[in-house]
């Protein structure tokens, strides 16, 4: 599988809890921080839940 780099880009201030939840379980709190992750089914749906709040790169 590849891997698929993350970026927070927006604030989850405000945000659904569903929504900052989902952020937080990436492993993203803060603006502009990011993480490398393996791309699987399950990542691609926490992705998709929030892709209005990050950025996203796939190798």
């Amino acid at each position: 599988m590849s891997s698929v780099k993350i970026t927070l880009k927006r604030s989850c201030a405000g945000r659904l809890e569903k929504h900052r939840k989902t952020a937080e379980a990436l492993g993203l709190r803060k603006i502009r921080q990011s993480v490398t992750l393996t791309e699987t089914p399950q990542i691609t749906g926490m992705i998709n839940k929030i892709s209005y709040l990050v950025d996203v790169e796939r190798d």
